[in-house]
């Protein structure tokens, strides 16, 4: 799972002309949904975007998290973020999860940021064609990854949870 984060003074994501979300003062999140991702790579990766200290404090130093500056979120499907571009002109996006499993964990994911934010999240329309106005502050832009871990027949039966959030 893939968010790439935007620090913004304002942002809003339009679909057939109409606004479907809209923040002031916080973050947008892009977010990619790959194969294989499950609900504690959302969890994991909602919790990092809402602890992630990218606000200034007192002193004007990245010090406060969006939990800390009372900022709003809005989160946008971006299922291009899993796009493989190593090959050729043309991005290939067989890495990305297919749409109904992505959109599950899209959801999942939201869930878990207003858990953390104590707030309602914006969110685009998830599978939509968007258009998405943003207004980056700094500008502070910053890609986050969680990748499912790869069990190994030598990892198994351990009893540790390779998912801890702690």
């Amino acid at each position: 799972m893939i968010a790439l984060i935007q620090r913004v003074t304002e942002a809003s994501v339009t679909v057939d002309g109409r606004v479907s979300g809209a923040i002031g003062r916080g973050m947008l999140i892009l977010l990619g949904v790959a194969m294989h991702d499950t609900e504690q790579e959302a969890a994991w990766l909602a919790r990092k975007c809402a602890m992630l200290r990218i606000f200034s404090d007192a002193s004007g130093k990245m010090n406060r998290s969006l939990i800390d500056s009372d900022g709003e979120a809005l989160v946008v499907s971006q299922f291009t973020l899993c796009a493989d571009t190593r090959r050729g002109h043309r991005p290939s996006f067989a890495r990305a999860a297919p749409p109904g499993a992505a959109e599950q964990l899209y959801d999942a994911f939201i869930n878990q940021l207003e858990t953390y934010l104590d707030t309602p999240v914006q969110s685009g329309v998830f599978g939509a064609s968007m258009d998405v106005r943003l207004l980056n502050s700094g500008p502070v832009t910053l890609s986050l990854e969680r990748r499912p871990p790869r069990i190994l027949p030598d990892d198994m039966g351990d009893g540790g949870d390779p998912l801890s959030l702690q």
